[in-house]
């Protein structure tokens, strides 16, 4: 059963387009504005017949457009639900929405073809409430307006099928060597030649290359005070201000690199026809290929190219601690291939692998931390700390990254009400509300609706939320996450007393009943996507935990380059993009709970999009393993500095940035 969609009107500043679509039955669009797209009205309760809603698109231009389709409960006050996402340019993309989406207990779905990381946002939704819908630009860049086709929205109650053959209206979107087909750029590798040539230069200078001057073994601070070493990483706070100190004694600053592994990888799923050429999965180049989940980096067959299936990867771990050297950054930072940096005694940090086999999962990624599972889970998850024990050169280890419940405007005790009808985490949850409120009555006089305990503890809710609840449910939050990272910090201590546990990589400044919950750690560290690193907010934090805090991931991208999207820090150039490098390390080094930023991330994303759709310019290197001269000067002259900065003996570089709106999926 199917259900066709005809658009009650356009909205904003949207436009019907002249031009005849290339894409059968497709509308052709304008939009200069977010919130620019189409509005649909229907029955209340309609969607509730169906389980799919679809329809095509195709994205002309050069650069990243993000789309949302958003459902909206009666009423102008009534809750609204979104699905947005990025699309390929030139590339017929077919959008497949699964109206579970609106329960919110998942945020981040899978990427097919040209249709790129779509991600549920917004608030619950009853379906059984919703009476409207509107298509329309979620995000936009700075060229404007946007030409964009749909085909007919259509509710299913069968799975659409996927997209296989996508209409190519400008042909191939992938060279030979990885680089965009649509867009030239000053740089732009010619030809396979010219990336061998590259290549082999850069092995045959590997060895030349050295961290600055002022660089101890390790990277830490040469000329500045010495402590005792202890064999390991650890932190210090001298008075004045936070630091690392290096296995030696000496104070240590941490400028990472994130990603630094010969990946690079492009998501080509139901996207053969897109590419120039496929390497054989069989042949020469299957190392660059991930059958399972299809994905090819081109990085690696550049690499193959220039020194044979035997000796590429020994080649390019020489070329890329070189690099790492020369560019002064002194830590190899989370999802990087880590072996190779403890192999060559680089300083690094590595991620574990957050997994709960035998325990529930409450809402999104929270496991029930009650559950009678949950510490035999974390202590098989702690077991992989054994392979890096004695590593003087490893700093410490991330318990997880950003994980999905911190995404939700819900608490994770609220989204567990709506999705997890019994376990021992409801269990604890009564018996908390319980104990504060000791009668139903006087529970259901706080949350302003009638409730037992009985209902707290089985049972999908479907009640009214109030101030109260949501606060109620925000203190037990802080209970579930002081008992998750508990759990995971102890087991990994009781494996390794020794190196530093660098916490759970939040994906902003968390909320404070969040914080109130992340005390275990000896690192405070979340991702920090701004202009600079929130100094103020990282103060706080490092007052109230009494531990540093760092900087996992931030970066700055600019379209100049050849790639559709700048990544979430957007400048105008590359140039502009060295300079906002600087100023954010630099500040960074001058607030004193800082210890380190680690840029994501090595090499560019690749112009087909990787795993998820990102397909971002925030590499130090391109896919032909160009260097951005712009960014890595800068680079040099910041880390130079960073130690002269951090101790208060120069001043922080803070010049004027031409930064531009956030361009990212």
């Amino acid at each position: 059963m199917k259900l066709e969609f005809v658009p009650a009107g356009l909205l904003g500043g949207a436009a019907i387009g002249k031009a005849i679509s290339p894409l059968k039955g497709a509308t052709v669009l304008d939009g200069g504005a977010i919130g620019d797209g189409l509005s649909y009205k229907f029955e209340r309760g309609l969607l509730t017949k169906y389980s799919w809603i679809t329809f095509d698109m195709l994205l002309e231009g050069q650069e990243l457009c993000v789309f949302s389709l958003a459902l909206h409960e009666e009423g102008e006050d009534g809750s609204e639900a979104e699905m947005h996402w990025g699309l390929l340019n030139w590339c017929q993309a077919r959008v497949r929405v699964p109206l579970s989406f609106v329960n919110q207990n998942r945020w981040m779905f899978d990427r097919e073809g040209a249709w790129l990381k779509p991600c549920a946002g917004g608030k619950r939704v009853d379906l059984a409430k919703v009476d409207r819908m509107k298509l329309v630009i979620h995000r936009i860049g700075p060229t404007a307006p946007v030409r964009w086709h749909v085909t007919t929205v259509t509710a299913t109650t069968d799975e659409p099928a996927k997209l296989t053959d996508p209409l190519l209206p400008k042909g191939k979107l992938l060279d030979e060597i990885g680089q965009s087909t649509q867009r030239d750029w000053p740089g732009k590798t010619k030809n396979k030649d010219e990336v061998i040539a590259r290549l082999r230069g850069q092995l045959a200078k590997a060895g030349e290359q050295k961290f600055p001057a002022n660089f101890s073994k390790w990277g830490g601070w040469k000329n500045g005070p010495k402590l005792e070493g202890s064999g390991f990483f650890r932190t210090h706070n001298d008075g004045k201000r936070w630091w690392l100190v290096d296995p030696e004694g000496h104070l240590f600053w941490s400028a990472g690199m994130d990603c630094v592994g010969p990946r690079a990888e492009a998501g080509v799923g139901g996207l053969g026809s897109a590419m120039e050429w496929h390497p054989d999965a069989e042949g020469e180049y299957k190392d660059a290929i991930n059958p399972v989940r299809n994905h090819v980096s081109f990085l690696v067959t550049n690499h193959i190219r220039a020194f044979g299936a035997a000796a590429w990867h020994e080649s390019w771990e020489k070329i890329v601690l070189s690099q790492l050297r020369d560019f002064g950054i002194n830590t190899v930072a989370n999802w990087s291939e880590w072996k190779t940096a403890r192999k060559g005694g680089f300083p690094y940090v590595r991620p574990l692998n957050e997994k709960f086999p035998t325990t529930p999962s409450v809402f999104r990624d929270f496991p029930d931390v009650w559950h009678r599972n949950f510490p035999a889970d974390c202590a098989t998850y702690a077991e992989q700390l054994r392979e890096t024990l004695n590593d003087p050169a490893m700093i410490g280890y991330f318990l997880m990254n950003e994980p999905s419940w911190g995404f939700a405007q819900e608490s994770p005790a609220l989204g567990m009400l709506y999705n997890y009808p019994q376990g021992e985490t409801r269990t604890a949850l009564t018996k908390h509300l319980w104990e504060k409120y000791t009668t139903a009555e006087a529970l259901s006089a706080a949350w302003g609706v009638e409730v037992s305990f009985a209902e707290i503890e089985k049972g999908l809710w479907s009640k009214p939320v109030n101030a109260t609840m949501t606060k109620d449910l925000q203190g037990f939050s802080t209970l579930m996450v002081d008992r998750l990272f508990r759990g995971m910090t102890d087991a990994c201590r009781t494996v390794d007393p020794q190196h530093m546990n660098l916490g759970g990589r939040y994906y902003t400044v968390p909320p404070d009943w969040c914080l109130e919950g992340m005390t275990r750690f000896d690192v405070f560290s979340l991702n920090a996507y701004s202009r600079k690193v929130p100094a103020k907010d990282y103060n706080r934090i490092a007052e109230k935990l009494k531990r540093p805090v760092l900087a996992g991931e931030w970066h700055f991208g600019a379209l100049d380059r050849g790639l559709p999207s700048s990544g979430i820090g957007h400048v105008r150039n590359e140039h502009e993009r060295g300079k906002a490098y600087r100023v954010y390390v630099e500040t960074a080094a001058a607030c004193p709970s800082c210890i380190g930023v680690h840029h994501f991330q090595m090499y560019d994303q690749n112009a087909l999009g990787r795993f998820d759709g990102e397909n971002y310019n925030i590499g130090f290197v391109d896919v032909c393993n160009r260097p951005y001269t712009e960014l890595v000067d800068a680079a040099r002259t910041a880390h130079a500095r960073m130690y002269d900065v951090a101790s208060g003996k120069a001043g922080a570089f803070d010049e004027a940035v031409d930064h531009l709106p956030l361009l990212f999926i």
